[in-house]
Order: C-alpha cells, then structure tokens, then sequence
C-alpha cells in the first residue's frame, strides 16, 4: 500500500495562469520541510512575470520520495503539459474559486478524462471568494466527465470561508495564517450543510462500489476506514475526482492535500501499466521532456518505470554520464535514479520527447503526445543575415523543446513562418532565440498564399528577336489560351505540324510558358488555366532553346492581360470550438472576417462545448485566435484544414492587387 517508506512518486501541477500553481508547488515542498527551490528562474519566466517552462522540484515527504512539476497556466503553453500529465502518478488541478473561469479547466479535464490519468481538483483561494462552493462545483462538473467529488465543506465565518471539515472523518480546521490549522469542533452552523455534503459523497462513491450501494439502501453509516479505502480505489481508477479547497499563498489546506497524495497516490506500477511499458525491460524509461539549457546543452528528462538506471550504463551505445537531479534551477549530480524517479540525462542528442528507453535500445516516439494544431502564425528572419543559418539550427532545438511549434519554409511567399499557440507563444520564441542562442528576429503577418486565374480565352502571336552580331536568336510562337476548371492546375500540350517548331524546342516552350506564370498581370501566380501550341516558325541557324523559352515566356506576359485575370484567395475548413455560452459570439466573429457559417453542433466528448464549422478566407485566420480567446475568457481554439480557392473581387481585391504591385515596385 502507499504510504511505505521509500516510494517515488510524480504529481504535474496544471492549471489555468493565475490559479496559484506556483504558489502551491512552493507550500508543497515547504509542508514537506525542505528549503523551496528557486523555480522560474529562467529570464524568460522573469520578463514575462510568469511560468513558461515546467518547473520541476523534488522533496521527501515522511519517507517517501516526491518529484512535483509545475506546469505553465497560459494557454498558449498548455502543450508542455500534455506529456508530462501522461508520465504522473496523479495530476492536481488548480482552480480559481471563480465559476466564471471554470471553462478554463475544460481542456484539463478532457485530456486527463482521455488518457484515465488520477487526478485530484485543488480549489485555490477559497478564503478570498464569496461563491458558495455548490455553485462552483456546480459550473465546473459542466466540463469534467468524471464526478467531482467534494471531499471538504467549508466552514463560514463573517461571510468568508475560514475552515474545512473532512467529510470521511468528520474532523473540523480552522484556519491560522502561517501556521498549520486548528483542530476545533464542527460549528453548528456548519452541521447540516456538512451532513447534505457528506450525504452526497457517498452517493457519489457508491455508484462505484455495490457493497458501498447496499450499505446506503439499508441505512447504514459506512467506517471512515471503508470510506476511504472506496475512494482511494476510485481515484486510482480514475473513476471520481476528489476536490479540496484551500489557500496555497497562506499555506491552507496544503497539509490534507499533500496527506491525499501520499495515501491514495498509485505507486509507479500503474502509470506504467495505463501507458502499456509495465513489464517490457528490465531498465524501461521514457523521454517525458527535451530542455536546451544554456552552459548545460540538451537535456532529456527522464521518468524511470522500471529497474534503474547510472552512471556508466549505455543508451544506444553512449554512455550515461552525470545523471542530474531537478529542482528548481538546481541540478545536482544523481549517480542513480530507481523506479519511479524523474532524472535529467545530459548530452544524448539521439533522444527525443516520447522516445522509450528499455534496456539500453530507444524505441523512438512510442509516447509521444499528439502535437496541439497551430492557431497562429508568423513570419520570422534573422534580424542580421550572417544570423541565417544559426537561426535554422535554434529553431530546430526549439521545436524540439515545444512540440507546439512548428516551422514552414512556404515556397510561394518565400517566408519561414513559425506556428504556435498565439502571440505570447511567438514572443517567447523569440525570447529564447535571442537569449539561449544569441538570435535576434524580425516578425510579420504571413501573406496569404493568393493566386490568380483568368476567365477569358486568348490567341496569341508571340515572336522573340534578337540580332547582335553573330549568331542571333529567333523563335516565334502562336498559343492558344484558355480556362480550366477550379484546381486543375496548369496544362500543356501541343499540336505542331510540319516541324514550324522543331521538337527539341518544344519543351523550351513550355518552360518558358511555366516562367510566365510564377507572377501574372495581378502580381501572383497564374493556376488553372491550359496553353496549347500550335504553330510557329523556326530559323536554322538563329533559333535555340533560350530563344524558344523566351518566347514561351513573352506570350504570357502579353497575352494574359487580356484573359480577364481575376484574384483567387485560399479558403479554409475551420472549426471553432467554444464553451456553449460563446457560440452566438463566435458566429458573429467568423461573419466579421468575411467567414461563411456551415452549422454548428455538440463538439463531441467534450461536456458543454460547441464546434461551430465554417469557411474562412486565410486572411480572416491571421489572428482569430486572439479574439477567440478575448471573447471565451482563454478557451476557444479552432482547427482548419486547405479547402480551396475562390474567386475575389471589388474593394477587398483592388487593396489585395495594389498592395501586390507596391511591394513589386519597392
């Protein structure tokens, strides 16, 4: 059972910004009578005023081991969270005592309830809220699958909640600032609602357990010691979610969490059998996450399921040296790390987030978790060109570090965009080029990938002549132009007769006609549309292929401007999901960036959210995360997919033209 000295144990921290999970990793490892490690010590965390990386902390805890790690709370950075909530024992959620903001815990709650990961729900702040506890459990129950199961009923005093009583034990606190709370008697004003409370605990519990069930229907009281034995049961299964209020600033309420986390927490065995490692080795571990660390180079930090791992041991032939144990911004020398244990392995550039470790050999990617799709986007260069090819090689290591991030080089603008979660994800980006790799960019809005098409036939005589002394260049051409159908593409044939155009020069043609297209008479490229040619004339001793390419390319510029050329702009599938609350807003949204609504519906598997379906233009994307998120308090998100392009006329495509032809001039 747990509780047995010597056990080592993971709990992730998650939570939205501001829900107070630093503040409790702090209170944690203060409970437990160590010095508190210095955490956000990076300078990234320092001039955002927030986390950005998971801390990880370690401490002992009445004989057992415990590794924390807090996660950071914006939602742009929840993507470092995802492997590490895989890789715990038990995840605690932090919540604001707010209703409002419970919203904000649904994706939490969905990946956890996804992935049967046992979890316990921290309300934080309770004796600075006026809410009446029902009601925010109540709000937040809208997004969790799992029942939340409250564990205290809070103990009011001057319309603030001063206390808590165990609903198991029937024991009261009352809360002393920065001491450890007072064992009092249950108030009176407190019974009936601790009875109603309790009542409900068991009901909760009992749908879980039939011998629980038959005590309850025959009126009996159940032991405290079968109570709790149900619940830690139900909790390791992931069946219920225990909730505790208190403080983490005035260290309320930190004592019966830590207490829950050393008796109900499951040992190593069963995070290793949810994820299917349990038994593979006799050494199994996994790469739960990458770190690029200044001075220090990559790390890979492991979690360990089975046997152990040291120094002098050899993954894929390379050899571990200086395992180091993680907390805070320290990293001491560790010659050994067990079952259960977190360890950073330096210098092992093979590794990769999600890679599993089992006796030595690496079986890449087998844990990996599915990457958050990017929601927005920017295009970057090195501030100085001599930074060029430094900037490829950090961005890599970046990318490696955040699985959120992703690059593009887009041929047909020519940028290297970077994707992400938002703007505070760009600017930590850039945040870290510049102060881990001593690279500096320069950010702008993506263009969109516009293109154009014509509507109109042409018949065109195109002839290139050139005469400079010696041997000259000659090649003329007739073409035939016409439009294709939307996603055709371009096509090319020929019907040359009688050798007017010899046959090795066919292909000169072509390539010039393809040359022609890379920017029409509207500045971007010409798509779906056929050239056919069909006649022209040759001289023996002028003509060549450059001369026939030229012409191929001459016939475009003069003829497609008389093909009604019209702007096409690439349209996107998207699908915005929002809390119900916010569908009517979102449709108003998608309206205002000239987005057309196909329906909305339940989002599937998630309690309380819609996905609304539209067509967007790609500009109407640039930056709709941003007031998604202003409208849904941080927890819209959408995905979207290439659909097509479609046709763009009027005001819209005149700015889109000129602006084209501005920058060509400049």
């Amino acid at each position: 059972m747990n509780g047995k000295k010597g056990y080592i144990r993971c709990a992730v921290l998650v939570g939205p910004q501001g829900s107070g999970k630093t503040a409790l990793l702090y209170a944690l490892t203060e409970r437990a009578g160590g010095k508190a490690p210095a955490l956000d010590a990076s300078q990234e965390a320092q001039d955002f005023g927030m986390t950005t990386e998971p801390n990880f902390a370690r401490c002992d805890y009445l004989g057992d081991t415990w590794n924390f790690i807090d996660c950071p709370g914006s939602v742009e950075l929840m993507g470092a969270s995802l492997d590490l909530m895989r890789a715990a024992d038990i995840v605690v959620v932090v919540a604001e005592p707010n209703p409002d903001r419970a919203a904000s815990l649904g994706p939490y709650f969905k990946f956890l309830d996804d992935h049967k990961i046992p979890h316990v729900l921290f309300v934080n702040r309770i004796d600075e809220t006026q809410t009446r506890v029902r009601d925010l459990l109540q709000a937040l129950q809208s997004y969790s699958e799992r029942p939340l199961v409250l564990r205290q009923a809070p103990i009011h005093e001057g319309g603030q909640i001063v206390g808590a009583i165990d609903l198991v034990s029937e024991r009261a606190w009352k809360y002393r600032e920065g001491q450890q709370s007072e064992l009092i008697e249950i108030p009176d004003s407190a019974k009936e609602r601790e009875a109603e409370a309790r009542e409900s605990l068991l009901d909760s519990l009992a749908d879980f357990d039939d011998n629980l069930m038959e005590q309850i229907l025959e009126d009996k009281t159940p032991p405290s010691d079968e109570i709790f034995n149900v619940m830690t049961k139900e909790l390791r299964q992931d069946l219920v979610v225990p909730v505790l209020l208190g403080s983490a600033a005035h260290r309320h309420g930190v004592t019966r969490l830590f207490k829950l986390l050393r008796h109900e927490t499951p040992d190593v065995s069963a995070a290793g059998e949810r994820l299917g490692v349990k038994g593979a080795g006799n050494f199994v571990a996994s790469v739960v996450r990458t770190a690029h660390v200044p001075h220090t180079g990559k790390i890979s930090v492991l979690r360990v399921w089975e046997g152990a791992i040291k120094d002098g041991d050899n993954v894929e032939g390379s050899r571990v040296s200086g395992l180091l144990a993680l907390n805070g911004d320290a990293r001491d020398k560790q010659g050994e790390a067990g079952a259960g244990d977190i360890i950073g392995l330096p210098r092992h550039d093979e590794l990769a987030t999600g890679d599993l470790i089992i006796d030595g050999k690496i079986n890449k990617g087998d844990l990996v978790s599915t990457p958050m799709p990017p929601v927005f986007e920017l295009a970057i260069r090195a501030r100085q060109d001599k930074d060029d090819v430094k900037l490829s090689t950090s961005l890599a290591k970046i990318v490696e570090e955040d699985s959120s991030l992703s690059t593009e080089r887009r041929a047909d603008t020519s940028e290297l965009v970077l994707r992400g979660q938002g703007d505070v994800h760009m600017r930590l980006a850039a945040a870290q080029l510049k102060n881990r790799f001593n690279v500096e960019i320069t950010t702008a809005t993506p263009k969109p990938s516009y293109k154009e098409t014509i509507r109109g036939n042409a018949d065109h005589h195109a002839r290139h002549k050139k005469q400079s002394g010696g041997h000259g260049q000659f090649a003329d051409i007739k073409v035939k132009i016409k439009p294709l159908a939307r996603g055709e593409g371009f096509k090319f044939d020929e019907v040359i007769h009688g050798g007017s155009v010899p046959k090795q020069f066919i292909p000169a043609v072509e390539a010039g006609v393809t040359d022609g297209l890379v920017s029409g008479p509207l500045g971007f490229p010409v798509v779906d549309l056929a050239v056919t040619l069909y006649d022209g004339l040759h001289h023996a001793v002028d003509s060549n292929e450059m001369s026939f390419k030229m012409a191929g390319r001459q016939a475009m510029r003069e003829a497609l401007p008389d093909c009604d050329p019209v702007l096409l702009e690439p349209i996107y599938h998207t699908a915005i999901h929002a809390p119900s609350e916010h569908t009517n807003k979102v449709h108003g949204v998608v309206s205002g960036r000239r987005g057309q609504i196909l329906g909305f519906d339940a989002r599937e598997g998630w309690p309380g959210w819609d996905t609304v379906t539209a067509m967007m233009p790609e500009s109407g994307l640039q930056d709709l995360i941003i007031e998604l998120r202003s409208l849904s308090q941080g927890s819209a998100t959408f995905e979207t997919k290439f659909d097509h392009y479609q046709e763009l006329f009027g005001k819209d495509a005149d700015k889109i033209v000129e602006a084209r032809k501005a920058e060509q001039a400049g």
